[in-house]
């Protein structure tokens, strides 16, 4: 595992939702790859709820997995708002617009059943390729490529280091020491080793969903710096406690103990979800829970030196309550697996320099930004119409983007126009598998065209 070799060889650093998404888009491209995920099971059932669009969805149906995914997923057809007491003041189905727009509606599924269908469905050549307890600890570079050194002692050599190893990124922070160390007078425009502040903090968990409850309903309750955010799915349902946190923003790590959790849910104790359950009553029902700070941000340098990018929540990390976090993750999968391609086979057998993968690298971000920067702003905005901070954002909250006609005008006009141009896998021959009143602005690639490395 030592020598590099002339073969292009991807290290994913992270073997979560985004790794693995990575690991099969590779795989598809025909290039070869290693994950180096840092806990010591594929699947630990610890989190919440992920959400997907229908413009990722498609890139799910290129790689063969959303036959995997359909069945552990709801589609989110309502959406209701209430305050603390439970005094309801929206209740909308616009959220059906998305699948009459685009073919498929916006899905919601329990995270750990994702990461299971995601490394189920690799095939057994790429399950060889994927190893656990291995925490990466240091990366090296030089002129032929890239070695990752693990905390056990083993090293894995190859041409680059894709790091989707979320918000505390390891290959980010590693990234950073490398370049600084080589030119210190790059510190003023680098990230600073925690670059994303966090202003508010965020419990979730998730409970067998109520039998007379229909999934795919999502529900916010709104209130000065607190809310909550409850969501059904097919055999569970998902809550999201937000608070603002005193002090303003920050980027010290916290950790917390389950005497933080309980005093923290007491904050929550009366919040009524639905209209009927409370928090004090579906808390105690739990199968999962954890607690985190909510980082929000993108960061300035995603590559250094041509042999290390990041991606997913390692690059930029939004507010959960808009559900685009992971939407974006694989749309950065996608952009840079593109770019990937076309430089390996492009290179007629010779593997792309440095200075190649460094100028791709570039490319990549520069395809992802202004889509990045408009989801950042949303779900910032959401989280606070939610945990309003001042009396304007309650106002808004309230009286104004709860209004049915702006919502539906919203659903009608405003979003379409980013979700058409979401990126497919350009080397991916597929059938369409939405479509809708807005034509796609990027087509699934034709069969011949794929061959010729579109």
């Amino acid at each position: 595992m030592g020598a590099h070799t002339d073969k292009f060889k991807v290290i994913i650093a992270g073997g979560g939702p985004n790794g693995l998404t990575a690991a099969h888009a590779l795989h598809q491209a025909g290039i070869d790859f290693v994950v180096l995920e840092k806990r010591a099971n594929v699947v630990l059932d610890e989190g919440c709820s992920m959400v997907l669009g229908p413009a990722n969805l498609r890139v799910m149906h290129q790689l063969g997995l959303y036959h995997r995914i359909k069945p552990i997923s709801a589609v989110i057809g309502r959406s209701r708002n209430y305050l603390r007491t439970g005094r309801k003041y929206q209740d909308t189905t616009a959220p059906k617009l998305i699948k009459k727009n685009h073919g498929s509606g916006l899905i919601a599924f329990h995270r750990a059943h994702l990461v299971q269908a995601l490394y189920d469905s690799l095939p057994e050549d790429a399950k060889e390729r994927y190893h656990l307890s291995k925490s990466v600890s240091d990366i090296t570079t030089d002129d032929t490529g890239v070695t990752v050194t693990c905390s056990d002692g083993t090293s894995y050599a190859g041409s680059m280091v894709l790091g989707v190893d979320g918000v505390h990124s390891t290959t980010r922070r590693l990234m950073r020491k490398l370049a600084l160390a080589k030119d210190p007078s790059l510190a003023p425009n680098w990230d600073p080793e925690r670059p994303f502040p966090a202003t508010y903090r965020c419990l979730w968990y998730s409970f067998a969903r109520p039998a007379d409850e229909a999934p795919g309903l999502a529900c916010a309750t709104t209130h000065r710096d607190l809310s909550s955010m409850y969501i059904t799915g097919i055999e569970r349902a998902w809550v999201f406690l937000y608070e603002k946190m005193a002090g303003g923003p920050t980027t010290d790590r916290h950790r917390y103990s389950e005497e933080d959790v309980d005093r923290y849910v007491a904050l929550f104790d009366d919040f009524v979800l639905n209209g009927t359950l409370t928090v004090r009553d579906t808390f105690k029902l739990r199968l999962t829970h954890g607690m985190a700070d909510l980082q929000e941000g993108i960061a300035r340098r995603w590559s250094w030196g041509g042999r290390i990018v990041i991606a997913g929540d390692a690059a930029h990390k939004f507010m959960p309550n808009a559900g685009l976090g992971f939407n974006n993750g694989v749309q950065d999968i996608v952009a840079l697996c593109n770019l990937l391609r076309g430089a390996v086979v492009g290179g007629v057998g010779v593997p792309p320099s440095a200075e190649t993968l460094d100028g791709l690298f570039e490319e990549y971000r520069a395809l992802r930004i202004r889509a990045l920067e408009a989801d950042a702003r949303q779900s910032a905005m959401m989280g606070r119409l939610h945990a309003w901070p001042n009396l304007l954002y309650q106002f808004a909250a309230r009286y104004i983007l709860s209004n049915e006609r702006l919502v539906r005008f919203h659903m009608s006009k405003i979003v379409p126009r980013k979700t058409k141009k979401a990126l497919v896998l350009n080397y991916a021959p597929a059938d369409e598998p939405f479509e809708g009143l807005i034509p796609w602005d990027n087509p699934m690639p034709h069969p011949c065209r794929s061959r010729h490395g579109g």
